[in-house]
């Protein structure tokens, strides 16, 4: 291109304005060193992941409530996109970097089940039982992204989204939230260690101030909205949200992420931190243990959550023979397997395959799977 130089320029303007603690385009790190081209690295990611297979599955994994016949339940696909947009204009707010913002934002949930939360839950038994190993969702986005994604190849992705998607985890809640400087083999060192030691990850930062912003906007993303699905097919009223609660940060997803966001920036501003105030954190944590003993317990009734346990644990044996037996004909061979490098193939034992295969399923494809291989009568929401 004639203009190249120019153009390169124009991409990388903004990072002049940007605040002294915000990560610049020249502190990336990818996993392997790879030549540029005028996009800045972060910006790249960005498109490596909108453009990948997993990405297109988020339109049909669970948000909380699965198979709903109400159009308006949110799906992964739009928590992923609110967070991002959380996110940003929080990190606009505070001049952070939006490119690397947004890239952790859109791949965070990659490594999502089928069923949410419930699929995960019965996935790490699994993975426990036969693999001595935790799984859980922001794990697995990285290992995903990394080592499974573009055919068992990986993305190359720079370590500051890999590691800003690896702590996202939007279970935990925290007041202050501190950027902690890590090598490229430190955050590899962790991502090993947290499938042997999943609790000690968990409490550990991202490695950017973009990160941090990215793990409280998982919360913001889903905390508010959430209630209002819960609302709209009846599981709740309105007027169950705790006045403690709903004085503070509102009784509805406008107000509440309003709120929130309008909090941290006030505390955050030119800070090397991303900070909320007293009052605020403790309703947010107020307001995520309601929705735990309200919402998120109830999603799927008992005999769904034992009947898709009972299916994943079959299905799980049964794509485990098909690739001890290499069983061609099987759905694991045919839409996954089949498609992998011989490098993926070779090197990834067959019981991770299988964990790598159902971990990407879309809920309707688990579903239908699970309705073949289950004589029990499927129960619907």
């Amino acid at each position: 291109m004639k203009y190249m130089k120019e153009v390169k320029k124009n991409f990388l303007n903004k990072e002049e304005f940007l605040q002294d603690y915000a990560t610049k385009s020249i502190d990336a790190i990818r996993l392997k060193k790879e030549k540029e081209d005028y996009r800045p690295p972060y910006f790249h990611d960005i498109d490596r992941i909108i453009h990948s297979y997993s990405y297109t599955r988020y339109l049909d994994k669970t948000q909380v409530f699965t198979r709903s016949t109400n159009d308006h339940i949110s799906k992964r696909i739009t928590h992923v996109q609110l967070v991002s947009k959380v996110a940003r204009t929080i990190g606009r707010a505070l001049n952070l970097n939006e490119d690397l913002i947004e890239a952790i934002a859109l791949g965070h949930d990659i490594g999502h089940t089928p069923l949410g939360h419930a699929g995960e839950a019965i996935l790490n038994e699994i993975s426990l039982r036969e693999l001595n190993e935790y799984f859980a969702h922001n794990i697995q986005s990285v290992r995903h992204l990394m080592s499974v994604e573009n055919n068992g190849r990986g993305l190359n992705l720079t370590i500051q989204v890999l590691d800003g998607i690896m702590c996202h985890n939007g279970e935990m809640l925290d007041n202050v939230y501190e950027a902690v400087s890590k090598t490229k083999e430190e955050f590899l060192k962790d991502y090993e260690l947290s499938y042997k030691d999943l609790k000690t990850l968990s409490t550990k930062h991202p490695m950017t101030l973009e990160g941090c912003v990215v793990r409280i906007s998982d919360i913001i993303g889903y905390i508010g909205r959430d209630i209002e699905d819960a609302i709209m097919i009846g599981k709740i009223k309105r007027e169950d949200l705790p006045k403690k609660i709903s004085t503070v940060l509102g009784n509805n997803n406008k107000d509440i992420v309003n709120n929130i966001i309008n909090d941290i920036i006030e505390n955050s501003f030119n800070k090397p931190y991303i900070k909320m105030s007293k009052k605020v954190y403790d309703a947010l944590l107020s307001l995520k243990k309601f929705n735990y003993e309200h919402i998120y317990r109830y999603s799927l009734t008992k005999e769904e959550k034992e009947y898709y346990k009972e299916g994943m644990n079959k299905l799980f044996y049964e794509y485990l023979q098909d690739v001890l037996q290499n069983n061609k004909k099987s759905i694991i061979f045919k839409i996954f397997l089949n498609n992998q490098v011989k490098n993926y193939n070779d090197s990834t034992p067959a019981k991770r395959k299988v964990i790598d295969f159902i971990a990407g399923m879309t809920d309707e494809l688990f579903i239908s799977e699970v309705k073949r291989v289950c004589k029990t009568p499927e129960k619907v929401l």
